[in-house]
């Protein structure tokens, strides 16, 4: 592996997010290929990894950074499908499936993140049942999740969905707090609002009620949440 300021040797062994990762369930030979085949690199905010359209030659490790995974409707306006963040594995399944990218992904902040080709993603599948096996379970998890974001855009108000985004996003920034520290959720409110499924005035619309009512409180884009119960209720789970 290239190893300089914007090309970092990390060793997949020794790799923090390797826990929250499907390469967690490799042993320590597999690991050792994937890290003499990948290459890892530093991304500013704002870079694209890949745009939807395009065939994809590997697979993204993150190691440290959230990325924002979405869709362009037919009005050119994004519909952000998920947020990954670190360990997550991106593009997997238009390689596996042999297809085009669906969707593209760029980075929320700084990150590093790596990649492996083809070449080796599909080598390690073959010889890894556990590998193929977390493979497959993700693949199912993400399934029923599209099902879920489908039934709650249709069969929920604009304030529940508010709520439920905003509790997933309290468990995807919380990887970055302290044991007793304050989650923060850092986006802006037009990628909130393409989250949630509605406009960005009526996003800003319902955080002041939700300010008012002591569920969340903001300073500048930054949202914490303050009454997780509250949005809980607010959410009508449960």
């Amino acid at each position: 592996m290239k190893n300089n300021a914007r090309h970092p040797s990390i060793a997949c062994e020794a790799c923090g997010s390797r826990g929250n990762s499907l390469f967690g369930a490799l042993c320590s030979h597999q690991l050792t290929n994937i890290s003499d085949n990948k290459s890892c690199t530093l991304y500013k905010k704002g870079q694209v990894l890949f745009h939807e359209g395009t065939r994809p030659l590997g697979v993204f490790c993150i190691n440290r950074g959230k990325v924002k995974v979405y869709k362009l409707g037919y009005d050119g306006k994004e519909q952000i499908t998920h947020i990954a963040n670190d360990g997550g594995l991106l593009g997997y399944k238009a390689l596996l499936a042999e297809e085009t990218y669906q969707v593209s992904a760029e980075t929320l902040e700084d990150c590093t993140i790596c990649f492996l080709p083809k070449s080796t993603f599909l080598q390690t599948l073959q010889e890894s049942s556990d590998f193929n096996q977390q493979i497959m379970k993700q693949v199912c998890h993400e399934l029923g999740l599209m099902t879920e974001n489908l039934t709650n855009q249709a069969q929920r108000t604009v304030r529940e969905r508010l709520a439920i985004t905003l509790l997933k996003l309290k468990d995807t920034y919380g990887m970055d707090a302290q044991d007793d520290g304050p989650i923060e959720i850092n986006l802006t409110r037009d990628d909130l609002a393409n989250m949630v499924g509605t406009a960005t005035e009526t996003l800003i619309r319902l955080l002041h009620e939700f300010k008012e009512d002591g569920l969340v409180s903001t300073q500048g884009r930054k949202i914490r949440v303050e009454d997780s119960q509250g949005l809980v209720r607010t959410a009508n789970l449960y």
